[in-house]
């Protein structure tokens, strides 16, 4: 008989049940920093300007430069210089998360920060061509493959974009409108509706990666070549089969205690790992966004200031945090403020150019910090597995039982056949041998009685003859009494003989009813294992009502523990911001009074007279410091109004030294930035100072200046946009078509100074060149667009045909990219169409639409080529089908 002991199974059970959902700990927000170091374009453009963020890793602190003489300092969990490799920064970064992902915990790893500083390098960089170039994502996806065990462990993935509020799946581009579901009780975020993969090894996450990778948008802006204009989340799944603890309980039977280890439920944990890739904040004026673009940026910018609000309530600890204001938040509520374990890696360059965008930047990473999670464990019983086992567990006893009651019934039968064959030829063989015997003695017992009829005959024979021999005869009698006598014993010990072999038969009969009872017996052992087999099911089918029971009480266990709400932070807080609060506008004040008195106590109009000075070195230090405070954009309207452009003009033209020419001509373009100045400029006839610097210089770094000035104000979308305004106001004056103004850009050698400085064949020269001409090209499509120019380009007149062409295919990307755009704009107008076609850049286009590695230029492309009856004739003329 089994025994088992349920209770304190039970026990057990609920023990561990309460375990599971009353573990929680909290854990703050990490916030970590990495500085981007200088690109080609800041090292140029800001090589006489020192940078505007100090780092000391040593005291995990950050120091913000808000002038020459003046610095705030800010203090992170880590503080990651421009040279922390890769392996650094997933190690301080998400490394942490990762193991409490592994360990039953929800986990989160966002980067923030202005476009191009490097987000998408830190968490997506795949590292094919060098594995220490690998970012977060692949290098937690390596440790997660390497701790679980794919035989009782899983891995799933899925990667999604969040474009324009509308929340798509990468894997699968055609399901572009997910939703977005909150379980009401536990408060979890899940997406039923994406693609959700599992993982088997690292290869294919990698090849998942690149699918997604391929359907996120990327447009060109100033501020990134590449830059991303969705926000792209990563959730990775684990969900891992813990070993339970074995029951302290003894059990007597040793089959009851494999039972009752059978009966106890696997533990799994579960655990979601969510890596944020957010897309870049961006200024319009600064990254130049326009059409769609303008609207993707306004997008991004409306999602990011959702998110700042809800870090801020959190912060502050107040009642409300607007988590449904944006898609973003919403999917983010878990992390901030929620169950999971939370870190931030901020991004932000070293220019000082975008020091407003930093000090955002490091102001939003300051806030996250005192955002607090209640980290929760979340671990469940696997009753399913545990029924399947039972119900294996059932079909082995069943099968075994079988399979020993066939064995027994065939060893019975073989042991009757076995009885019975003995029997048969027992009884054979004594059949045979009282035959032979009974022939052999019949056989013996006639010849001697032949003999002795012979004897006496011959005796009786010899009695008449010999008488004489009477005595003789006597003598021969009694010897056949002896042998008579002896024949006589002989049939005695035959008879006995005969009476053994009956007892030897009676002796295999009694065997016989032997092995008759043991068959009865073996029967009767057959009924009882049947009786305990019955018994056994009764007992199994008690484990299962008892499992349900069980199932049920786990159940209501979790529906009262559901019911409890987590308990309210001290409010504390509340007392310490409203101190600190005024401190800080108090601060954020006396930073604006000392901008805004910055020239009133240095004197800029004393600066810009030492532009006039007599001593050389004192000019080149005023016009350093011009420079300098030109690069802050809160400074050029006043450099412009106290009359800091009308002296840069003059000092280009009348200065000879080259280092002047340099730094003007880089102030010159800092101001071209701002549409409003690109005016100004051009009527000082700036464009033709620019172009005679160009022709008498000879450093790279002064043509690159004067190219990018140049460059500036060959896309100045403002002159279009003048023009049709003038229209509206219906003067009666004659208007200046934007055709005229791009002419007087062209008359005072705007265009031959561009092509003119190829000469110099350095590849930031070249790069600026091409950005010129596509600029330039862009303005006049959109001229022609508004029916404002009817002529053939400017450029093409100018001879920039052959250049495009000769550069199309070039191998720097900056160059091959502004020249590819040139090529599509021009192409957009069908009075150009003859000239490109006879210069060569008719195959250029239609590699471009083929072979560009930007999407968006290979679709403006083939949507020129289709348009364009000339192109399409002339790729029918030569038999190539498009």
């Amino acid at each position: 008989m089994i025994c088992i002991y349920y209770f304190p199974c039970s026990v057990f059970l609920f023990v561990n049940l309460m375990c599971l959902y009353s573990s929680s700990v909290p854990g703050r927000v990490r916030v970590a920093v990495r500085l981007r170091p200088r690109n080609a374009e800041e090292s140029v453009a800001d090589a006489d300007f020192a940078d505007c963020v100090e780092l000391q890793p040593e005291f995990k602190r950050l120091k913000l430069r808000k002038n020459n003489w003046d610095t705030d300092t800010y203090e992170f969990d880590e503080v990651l210089t421009e040279f922390a490799s890769q392996k650094r920064v997933y190690e301080v970064v998400a490394k942490p998360v990762v193991e409490s992902v592994l360990d039953g915990y929800n986990g989160t790893v966002m980067a923030y920060g202005q476009t191009g500083t490097g987000k998408t390098y830190t968490l997506g960089r795949l590292g094919e061509e060098d594995t220490a170039d690998r970012g977060i994502i692949v290098r937690a996806m390596e440790d997660i493959l390497a701790d679980v065990s794919l035989e009782s462990d899983s891995v799933s993935v899925s990667y999604l974009q969040l474009y324009m509020e509308s929340l798509q799946d990468l894997l699968d581009p055609t399901n572009d409108n997910i939703s977005i579901v909150e379980d009401p009780k536990s408060g979890d975020v899940s997406l039923p509706g994406a693609t959700l993969v599992e993982i088997r090894d690292q290869q294919s996450f990698l090849e998942l990666l690149q699918l997604g990778e391929a359907h996120r948008y990327a447009a060109n802006t100033r501020l990134n070549t590449e830059s991303s204009r969705s926000h792209a989340l990563l959730m990775v799944h684990v969900k891992r089969s813990v070993k339970g603890r074995e029951l302290a309980h003894s059990i007597q039977n040793g089959n009851s205690n494999n039972i009752a280890k059978s009966l106890r439920p696997t533990l799994v944990r579960k655990g979601k790992l969510v890596v944020v890739d957010l897309a870049g904040s961006e200024r319009i004026d600064k990254s130049g966004s326009e059409g769609h673009t303008l609207e993707e940026a306004k997008s991004i910018n409306l999602s990011l200031s959702a998110l700042g609000k809800c870090i801020n309530a959190l912060a502050e600890n107040s009642a409300h945090v607007p988590v449904r204001d944006s898609k973003l938040t919403r999917l983010l509520r878990d992390s901030f403020g929620g169950t999971a374990r939370t870190s931030l890696v901020i991004t932000i360059g070293p220019s000082p150019r975008h020091r407003g965008e930093t000090t955002s930047t490091i102001m939003f990473g300051q806030r996250a910090m005192k955002v607090e999670n209640m980290l929760k464990l979340k671990e469940e019983f696997d009753y399913k597995s545990l029924a399947r086992k039972l119900d294996i567990q059932l079909d082995k006893l069943i099968m075994e039982h079988e399979r020993k009651q066939k064995a027994f019934e065939e060893e019975i039968e073989r042991i009757t056949t076995d009885t019975q064959n003995q029997i048969s030829e027992a009884e054979r063989n004594y059949a045979d041998a009282m035959e032979k015997e009974r022939l052999k003695y019949q056989k013996d017992y006639m010849e001697s009685i032949k003999k002795l009829e012979e004897k006496w005959m011959m005796n009786q024979h010899k009695l008449g003859e010999r008488k004489d021999q009477t005595a003789s005869t006597a003598q021969e009698v009694a010897e056949l009494k002896k042998l008579l006598s002896k024949e006589t014993s002989l049939r005695k010990a035959v008879e006995e003989e005969v009476n053994n072999l009956k007892s030897q038969l009676a002796q295999l009969k009694m065997s016989e009813a032997s092995a008759n009872s043991e068959s009865l017996k073996l029967r009767k052992m057959l009924e009882d294992e049947e009786y305990r087999k019955e018994k056994l099911e009764g007992e199994i089918s008690m484990l299962q009502t008892q499992l349900l029971q069980l199932s049920f009480e786990a159940d209501e266990t979790r529906r009262r523990l559901d019911r409890g709400g987590p308990g309210k932070v001290p409010g504390d807080l509340d007392s310490l911001i409203s101190q600190v609060r005024p401190q800080v506008n108090d601060s954020v004040n006396e930073e604006k009074a000392s901008i805004a008195n910055l020239f009133e106590q240095v004197g800029l109009q004393k600066i810009l007279s030492l532009l006039e000075a007599e001593d050389a070195d004192v000019r080149i230090h005023a016009v350093k410091v011009v420079a300098n405070l030109a690069a802050e954009e809160s400074n050029q309207q006043k450099i412009v109004e106290a009359g800091g452009l009308t002296s840069l003009l003059l000092l280009l033209g009348s200065s000879e030294n080259e280092t002047i020419h340099r730094v003007a001509a880089g102030a010159i373009a800092n101001l071209a930035m701002n549409e409003t100045n690109q005016e100004l400029i051009m009527s000082e006839g700036g464009i033709r100072l620019l172009s005679i610097t160009a022709a008498n210089a000879e450093d790279p770094q002064t043509l690159r200046m004067v190219a990018g000035a140049i460059a500036n104000l060959c896309g100045n979308g403002k002159l279009l946009d003048l023009f049709v305004g003038l229209l509206l106001q219906l003067s009666t004056s004659p208007l200046p078509s934007p055709d005229k103004l791009q002419n007087k850009l062209r008359g005072e050698g705007g265009i031959k100074a561009l092509l003119g400085m190829v000469k110099c064949g350095h590849p930031d020269v070249l790069a600026q060149v091409a950005r010129g001409i596509a600029n330039f090209a862009k303005c006049e499509s959109r001229a022609s667009a508004q029916g404002s120019k009817t002529g053939r380009s400017l450029l093409i007149e100018d001879g920039a045909l052959p250049w495009i062409v000769q550069n199309a295919n070039n191998d720097a990307s900056p160059i091959r990219r502004h020249i590819e755009l040139a090529v599509c704009h021009l192409a957009q107008h069908e009075v150009n169409a003859r000239d490109m076609i006879t210069g060569g850049a008719l195959w250029e286009l239609v590699r471009i639409s083929q072979d560009c590695s930007r999407e968006d230029i290979r679709t403006l492309a083939h949507r020129t080529l289709t348009s364009s009856p000339t192109f399409l004739a002339e790729l029918r003329r030569l038999r190539i089908d498009y």
